[in-house]
Order: C-alpha cells, then structure tokens, then sequence
C-alpha cells in the first residue's frame, strides 16, 4: 500500500511500469470516495500510460479501463518539464484545477471536467478529452474548424469580462486575486515573453540563418524596447481579469463541433489583452506552417479566423457588458467604449510579444520549426517579427479584426522584400 500523505513524484516518464502501479492506486483512491468524483472502475482491467506528448510543465498519465471509463491525472513537479533549471511552486495544480472550476461555471462546457484536486501530493484528476484534437497538432495537418472563432470569443468574452471588477463583487476579486497569485510562474512570463526576446538572453533560440535579422529588428530598437517595457510593467501591475495565461493552440481541444480549453497552469489576474492577443499570434503562426506549402485555403481561413475572433469578441464584449456590468461607474456613458478600446490596444501589444517570443524566445513554436526549407522558415520568421514590431508600435490603430489581418497583409509583403 503506497502512503500518499506525504509528496512525492508518481509519475516517471523513466519507469513507466512503476508509474503505472502506483497511478492506479491513487486513482482508486480518489475517485472512489466522494459521488463527484466517483469512477465505478473494473479493477482488473485497468491500465495507467503516460502520452507520448504533453505539456511543458507537469506530468500526466491517462488511467483507462475496459468499461470504458477515463480519466487523466496530471501533477506538478519540483521542476519543469522544459528545463531543470526552471522551478515552478507545486501549488500551481491547486490553482490550476480551482482556475477550472471557476472556468467551467462562467463558461459551461468549455473546459475539461475537474474530478478531484489533491494539494499533498499535487496532483488533480482531470476529464478524458483524447477524443478530441490538439488544436496546433491538427492545424499543422492544415485541418479546418469554422466555429473555433465563435467559440474562442465565447470563452474569453465570458472568462475575462465575469472576472473583472466591471461584473465581480470587488471583495470576491481581490481575494481571487491573491489565491492565484504564483510568483513564480508570472516571472516564468515577465521573463520569457517581455523581456529576453529583446535583449538577447543566452536562452534564446534564434534560428541562425536569421541571427543578423533578429539583431537588428528586435535586439537593436530601442523604440521597441520601450513599449514593451510598458507591456511588462501593464502585465505586472494590471490586475484586471482572471487570464488562462497560456491561452495557445497548444492549449486548445477541438472538434469539429465542439471546443475545450485546458492547461491554465498560467493563470493569474492580468490584462484581458494578453489572452485575446495569445489566441491572435498562434493563429497566425499556423497561417505560416500554411504559407510553406502554399496552402492558400487554409492560409485565407486563418486570417478569416483573426478576423473573426477579434470582431466577435467585440460583439459579444459590448452585448455581456450591458447585461451583467454591477461597477455604477462602469455604466457611466462612454467607460464601455474607454474599457474597450484599451484592451483592444493590449490585445495588440500581447500578440507581439507572443510573435516575437515564439520565434526568438526559448519555447519556439513547431508550426514555424517544422518548415524545413531555410527561405520559407526565414519568410515566417520575418512575417512574425515585422507583424509583431506593427502591433507593439501602432497599438492604437488596431481596433477590428481587419486591423489585426492587414498586419500580417503588410509584414508578408514587407518579409518577401529581405529573402
């Protein structure tokens, strides 16, 4: 009999036998106490196996048996799964599966079912969404989700306008806001996606054909510097919503019917922008994996995407807000529109920074990796950094969802120039 009263790590990519027994057991364990939670497993049948690929920071392992019954445990450990040498609280699972939860009331359907969470050893048990596509995984087959863009806006409309101070009782927020407050992993962001991608960190991953590029573009433009020095300090200090905080395709479910979001080990209360903005940057490094196979459908389809996501955001903001706004002076004329419009200016300041930290940053994106040809990963790079450096520069000027598209319109044309 395993004692789970005190931590430690089940889960072992090294000793999948071992992790399998021992995954098991804990599973029986929680899932058999409260009706919640309760999973009526066949014990003999059951099997515990780590995918062959998941995510950056914590481990998870599916546990199936053969009545058909599923569940994913995911736990944090000491260290990242990216590197060692980044150190993540283990009470980011804590947050993560509350983050969930409270995701799941305000937008119902749309993320995965939380069974259980357990803060000793760190760990939560999750729904079984492996009938679902990873959103980046199908994308880089160039496969095609019409209602992604009425459902991505659905989820941030309501996620991020419910947990705002213009809907939540203040109180409620703020005592939000300090439960989910990770120190560690907001640095993780602060560093990684607003500062080292223009400064030239050690840990940068620049693609070599494009160092003299990436030197003069983003290590050398002090103009740039400073507006992201702004977005650092609006991100540190701008508690304005509960974000996902990692809200990439990546971190995306689909079907074709049917979206989920998951992975909000990120999640903290932060400017509405840099979600909305996250969406916006990953969809374009799709529109990219498109371009180097001259996939005109599906490059149109992913610039009809942005557009669409950012004017139904829109649409949908401006419509929830007159229905569910409690702020007195949020109602005063004319703050709907200032509110607005200032996400709007953060949406685009975010999605450049996500541009240039994917291409440059440590954690590169495979839609851009994967292209093997140099001229046309050069093209995507170029793409990337010249529609980043629009968005961080003109925030002001992108206030539709044509906005957002004529940018990536005038950095291909801009690109095509330096190959």
């Amino acid at each position: 009999m395993t004692d789970f009263s005190k931590y430690f790590l089940m889960i072992n990519e090294d000793d999948p036998v071992a992790t399998e027994k021992v995954v098991i057991e804990y599973t029986l364990l929680k899932t058999q106490g409260t009706e919640k939670g309760k999973i009526d497993w066949d014990k003999a049948s059951m099997k515990a196996k780590i995918p062959a690929e998941h995510g950056n920071l914590n481990h998870v392992c599916r546990v199936t048996d053969d009545k058909g019954h599923s569940i994913y445990i995911k736990q944090a450990g000491l260290e990242t799964r990216i590197s060692k040498d980044m150190k993540a609280s283990l009470d980011r699972n804590r947050q993560e599966s509350e983050i969930l939860q409270l995701e799941e009331k305000m937008a119902p359907g749309m993320v995965p079912h939380i069974y259980f969470f357990d803060t000793v050893m760190c760990a939560s048990g999750m729904e079984d969404c492996s009938d679902f596509e990873v959103m980046r995984d199908a994308m880089l087959e160039h496969k095609i989700f019409p209602r992604f863009a009425d459902d991505i806006s659905t989820f941030m409309v309501r996620t991020l306008l419910l947990s705002s101070d213009v809907v939540m009782d203040h109180k409620e927020k703020k005592e939000l806001t300090r439960r989910f407050i990770t120190p560690d992993l907001d640095d993780i962001t602060e560093k990684l996606v607003l500062m080292e991608p223009y400064l030239g960190a050690e840990r940068n991953n620049v693609y070599p054909p494009n160092q003299a590029f990436v030197e003069k573009e983003l290590y050398g433009d002090q103009a740039l510097h400073l507006e992201v020095a702004k977005l650092k300090f609006n991100f540190m200090t701008n508690a304005q919503a509960l974000l996902h905080g990692d809200l990439h395709t990546g971190s995306v479910f689909v079907k074709e019917n049917e979206t989920k979001i998951f992975d909000c080990e990120f999640g903290t209360f932060a400017p509405m922008g840099y979600d909305i903005g996250n969406v916006v940057a990953n969809i374009i490094f799709a529109y990219d994996n498109g371009l180097s196979t001259d996939d005109k459908p599906f490059c149109d389809w992913c610039l009809k995407t942005i557009r669409d996501t950012v004017d139904l955001f829109i649409e949908k903001f401006k419509k929830l807000f007159d229905e569910m706004a409690t702020e007195p002076m949020a109602k005063v004329p004319g703050f709907k529109e200032y509110y607005l419009a200032s996400i709007l200016r953060d949406t685009a300041g975010y999605a450049g920074t996500e541009l240039h930290r994917r291409t440059v940053g440590m954690a590169n994106v495979v839609d851009v990796t994967s292209i093997k040809d140099e001229k046309k990963r050069l093209l995507a790079e170029r793409i990337n950094i010249f529609t980043g450096k629009d968005y961080i520069l003109h925030q002001d000027q992108f206030c539709t969802g044509s906005d957002f598209v004529k940018a990536v319109e005038r950095a291909k044309t801009a690109a095509e120039k330096t190959i």
